[in-house]
């Protein structure tokens, strides 16, 4: 069976695309010979161009009717309803009773149906008025009217499918109509049919996508109804247009000429005469009302309107009868949304909330198997892939997703890594909670072997020409072909579907909750964090003015009353000077800490090389360190950072590797690696990979820290040991190094063997 147009095709090897996909159907500069076709002028309604058939029909030859205006043969009336017509939805208006005035014989009556081509010319088709149609059309009327109580009343699809087929038998009289459903890779299934007893039944057969080419199946979505009265017909071409270069559009002509193989290919199903009519729903071709007879058969345009309206009608009860079907299973994978709905509305984690219930996941989509992928961490449900495979399918899914969706059951025809494990994942639905940070859920599906009855062999024969190209033609045989289909699941139902979208808006609000709650915070800390350093700065400076005024009074005293003093009240005099200056460091240091949070970084490549030259000739000439090295075993990189505290870092890290250090000879070694994140790698990690950052390591053999003071290094004024041992200090050295650090987008870290040396491993930019 074909319901639609098919093609020689010549194409070189291999053969992707037939000429049928390329045929320009819409152009065939010919018509049916069952009516006469006429392109109009503009302005004055002449005749333009006319089918050579018009003697056959009009009795009048084409050459005496080219260029005249159409006001010689109609009444004016006539002339002004076609102008009506165009100025309005001609749809609603055709057809029109057209008188066509004969010389020397009675008028003859005609449907005229007007129309504006897609090219903008205007368009009148005029079939012969058939005796008696008038009677017939109101009783069909009267008909139709039970007609519609049925479809209404129709309890589901099946019903309301078997309920029209029968009843479009019934008002055209054909030998067999049938309902021709489309899947979603275009193959085509006859799932309702009423026919002649001694017919052969088609209900149940495929037909594939090829039988039905791409710009046909668009043309049924133009013009609901297409009539072929008989397959036998002799072309009628059109003659006239002086400017010939661009052919008449014929999309929404009744009359328009068929392709030849299709005539081919009804004739290799030995039938006579088709009409079919389109299912539309969202815009989309649904599926056809077919109709065959096996002798020639002339529909007139009243009844094909009662059919059209019927097509209408089911196109728009689709929706309601397919919402009926499975009603009981719908139910119940609602009942579980909303369970499911309801307990995310309260989550803080919904990969937790999903897993506590693994077996509704699964039910809500009618899955074996699932995979719920959080930042790079995969949780698995069911019978699913290997791990290694579900990352290799997430680098491929994000392209296919549509609205965040994607829903394939034979998944290895469209990503064919997955014919390894096609056993549990035939079926994939997947939904994307956010491509950035990686959140997926996918579900999949078990193959099932099917065994599918075609009509004939899907595949249509072809011939090697002699220069090498091959032609294909259309099927001859439509006898059951059975072929056992692999690689595919059961189909994703639209309800299943629809149950994963609803569970993903609900895990969506539950992220965009977190995130603005997390903004919040950010929001909040910022402003702490703003006005912590404002404080700290005001306080650390005011505080000073009334610290020197202790220290510098602490002093006068010892200059004037020190001999009077007794020993004791000197010492405490000395104290208190003491306690003075190394409350200044501390505040010296605070202010320190809180510019850092304040001030703008002055960003440029640093070579670290000549950075630490400068840092080495400064401990160089300071006695202090004569017994100290500090090594270089290669050539450091070039980072991004700002120089002046860049310095400061090595400095400070360099000093403390020498002054806590109990070695006569005292060694603080500077090494590095890329890495390709700001994480710290592990030490001993000599790895060298294309990177953002670069990873410093500054070890040393000094007295270590015990484990149990690694976390505490960092603290501001922390200090491991007395303030009057390894040369004082005031803790807070680790703490501005680790600001530093941090305000280059970096971070740090130590691991430490006490008693045998310590290793400080930090993060700088270098793009």
């Amino acid at each position: 069976m074909n319901l639609g147009i098919n093609n020689l095709v010549t194409e070189l090897e291999p053969v992707s695309l037939t000429n049928c996909d390329r045929e320009p159907i819409h152009i065939p500069r010919s018509i049916q010979p069952h009516g006469v076709l006429m392109v109009l002028t503009e302005d004055e309604l002449k005749i333009a161009q006319v089918s050579v058939n018009s003697f056959d029909v009009l009795g009048i030859i084409p050459e005496n009717l080219l260029d005249r205006p159409l006001a010689d043969f109609i009444n004016s009336d006539r002339l002004d309803s076609i102008r009506d017509c165009l100025a309005q939805n001609f749809e609603n208006i055709n057809p029109l009773d057209i008188s066509f005035d004969i010389p020397a014989s009675e008028p003859l009556k005609f449907n005229g149906i007007v129309h504006r081509s897609l090219n903008g010319k205007i368009v009148l088709e005029l079939e012969p008025l058939m005796a008696n149609t008038e009677s017939n059309f109101f009783q069909f009327y009267h008909q139709i009217k039970n007609t519609l109580t049925k479809i209404q009343t129709a309890p589901n699809l099946t019903e309301l499918c078997n309920l029209i087929v029968q009843e479009i038998r019934v008002i055209t009289g054909f030998d067999r109509v049938m309902i021709y459903r489309f899947n979603e890779q275009g193959d085509g299934t006859v799932i309702s049919e009423s026919k002649q007893k001694e017919l052969e039944p088609f209900l149940g057969m495929h037909y594939p996508d090829t039988d039905i080419p791409k710009q046909a199946k668009h043309l049924y979505t133009l013009n609901w109804l297409r009539l072929i009265p008989d397959i036998g017909y002799e072309p009628s071409n059109l003659v006239g247009d002086r400017d010939n270069s661009i052919p008449l559009d014929m999309s929404y002509c009744n009359l328009r000429s068929v392709s030849p193989i299709h005539i081919e290919y009804l004739k290799n199903m030995e039938v006579a005469a088709s009409m079919s009519v389109s299912l539309i729903q969202k815009q989309n071709l649904w599926g056809l009302i077919a109709c065959h007879h096996n002798t020639p058969k002339f529909i007139p345009y009243e009844i094909r309107t009662i059919c059209e309206f019927l097509g209408q009608l089911m196109s728009t009860e689709l929706a309601n009868k397919e919402a009926n079907e499975n009603l009981d299973y719908k139910l119940h994978l609602k009942n579980i949304q909303g369970q499911f709905v309801e307990r995310l509305s309260k989550a803080n984690n919904f990969v937790r909330e999903l897993m506590s219930d693994p077996e509704a996941l699964l039910a809500l989509t009618g899955a074996t198997g699932a995979a719920i992928c959080e930042e790079g961490e995969i949780t698995l449900l069911g019978q699913t892939p290997q791990l290694d495979q579900i990352n290799s399918l997430l680098t491929w899914l994000p392209k296919q997703l549509k609205q965040d969706i994607f829903v394939a059951n034979a998944l290895s025809f469209l990503y064919p890594e997955s014919e390894e494990y096609k056993a549990v994942a035939s079926g994939l639905l997947a939904m994307a909670i956010s491509k950035i940070q990686h959140r997926y859920i996918l579900w999949f599906r078990p193959e099932l072997l099917q065994m599918v009855t075609w009509a004939g062999n899907p595949e249509k024969p072809k011939r090697l020409e002699e220069d090498g190209s091959i032609t294909i033609f259309p099927r001859q045989s439509f006898e059951a072909w059975q072929e056992t289909v692999s690689g595919s699941s059961q189909p994703w139902m639209d309800c299943e579907v629809a149950g994963a979208i609803e569970l993903r808006q609900a895990i969506v609000d539950i992220v965009l909750r977190q995130a603005e709650d997390l903004a919040h915070i950010n929001v909040e800390l910022e402003r702490s964090n703003s006005e912590l350093d404002s404080f700290a700065y005001i306080a650390s400076h005011d505080l000073k003015e009334p610290l020197r005024g202790i220290h510098n009074y602490a002093t006068f005293l010892l200059e004037d009353y020190g001999e009077i003093l007794k020993d004791d009240g000197a010492d405490k005099l000395h104290t208190l000077v003491r306690l003075t200056k190394r409350m200044e460091s501390l505040i010296d240091s605070l202010l320190k800490f809180s510019r850092l949070g304040r001030q703008e970084l002055q960003m440029s490549p640093i070579a670290l090389d000549q950075l630490l030259g400068n840092v080495k000739e400064l401990f160089d000439m300071n006695p202090q360190w004569q017994n100290c090295q500090i090594r270089i075993p290669r050539s450091l990189p070039t980072v991004l950072g700002d120089r002046v505290l860049l310095e400061e870092i090595f400095t400070n890290l360099i000093s403390n590797a020498f002054k806590y250090n109990d070695q006569a000879e005292k060694w603080a070694e500077i090494s590095w690696q890329y890495h390709v994140t700001p994480n710290l790698p592990e030490v001993g990690d000599e790895s060298i990979t294309e990177s953002k950052f670069v990873t410093i390591f500054i070890r040393d053999n000094g007295i270590g820290i015990r484990e149990k003071h690694l976390d505490a290094v960092f603290r501001i004024f922390k200090r491991l040991h007395a303030a009057n041992k390894y040369g004082g200090g005031t803790g807070a050295g680790l703490t501005i190094v680790k600001k530093i650090i941090e305000r280059h987008g970096g971070s740090i870290q130590v691991q430490s063997t006490y008693g045998n040396g310590t290793v400080f491993f930090f993060t700088l930019p270098i793009q």
